[in-house]
């Protein structure tokens, strides 16, 4: 198991490979989840703890610039935070996916299933939206 500490500016979590940044958006009109390093079975529960510090929030997005690698028990607590995000009334929305990161959600079919948005700015200017899967980022 990775020592996990806790982080003081952002109010996020810190594992051995892995670290999340929960942020409020300027405006508070969106949580920010920045995402650094290789999001595996080891970084899961931080961000399934990070994803409930959010609760009651209506939008997530989710920074990936930082994530050079996630593998499918990180893809599976995304999907399942999207479907209680988007059952309670929310939307979670994905931000800079990296070529390794955008691969596996490609190959898998879950990029189908997010609104991906080339940066963390764009997403929040977007207009918005219901629902999610319509790409915004054409590989």
């Amino acid at each position: 198991m990775v020592d996990e500490e806790r982080m003081e500016p952002g109010e996020g979590y810190l594992t051995g490979r892995f670290e999340v940044d929960v942020r409020p958006a300027p405006g508070g009109e969106a949580v920010v989840l920045v995402l650094a390093g290789e999001l595996d079975r080891d970084g899961v529960e931080p961000l399934r703890e990070a994803l409930e510090q959010g609760d009651g929030s209506e939008r997530f997005i989710v920074d990936c610039s930082g994530l050079g690698f996630c593998d499918s028990s990180g893809l599976n607590v995304l999907l399942r935070a999207r479907m209680r995000i988007v059952e309670a009334g929310g939307r979670l929305d994905l931000a800079g996916l990296r070529p390794p990161v955008d691969r596996m959600f490609d190959i898998t079919g879950a990029r189908g299933v997010f609104q991906v948005y080339e940066s963390t700015d764009e997403a929040l200017s977007a207009p918005g939206h219901e629902g999610g899967g319509r790409h915004v980022r054409e590989c």
